[in-house]
């Protein structure tokens, strides 16, 4: 079975940053596309970033140029550095596997998520 587990979100302030880990377990997830996904309150779940195994990377027009995404194939891992961050930038985010680092895709169940608030 497959498992996503999300951390490093907290409360920062509006131009601060953070970095988020997720961490897959279940399968061999090194030839995947990965991809990291948030959900503001009240709006439906957007994705924002993909990686591919070779490092292509894609963004969401939205948080291109702030935001950097980073994988660790033999820890099954992908990260996302978040900088100048602005109360826009609130929402749980996920991570998982995609179909698409362009429109995302999610292949599997979600994990919890970790909180980001951008609040000053």
């Amino acid at each position: 079975q497959v498992q996503l587990v999300e951390s490093g979100g907290g409360l920062v302030q509006p131009g601060g940053t953070l970095r988020l880990s997720c961490v897959a377990s279940g399968r061999t997830f090194g030839s995947d596309r990965m991809g990291w996904f948030r959900q503001a309150p009240g709006k439906e779940r957007e994705f924002v970033a993909g990686i591919l195994r070779n490092g292509i990377l894609n963004y969401s027009n939205s948080v291109k140029g702030r935001f950097t995404i980073s994988r660790d194939n033999n820890k099954n891992m992908v990260f996302l550095q978040m900088n100048s961050l602005e109360p826009e930038d609130t929402g749980i985010y996920y991570c998982n596997v995609v179909d698409s680092i362009v429109t995302g895709g999610p292949r599997f169940g979600w994990g919890r998520g970790t909180q980001v608030t951008v609040s000053s």
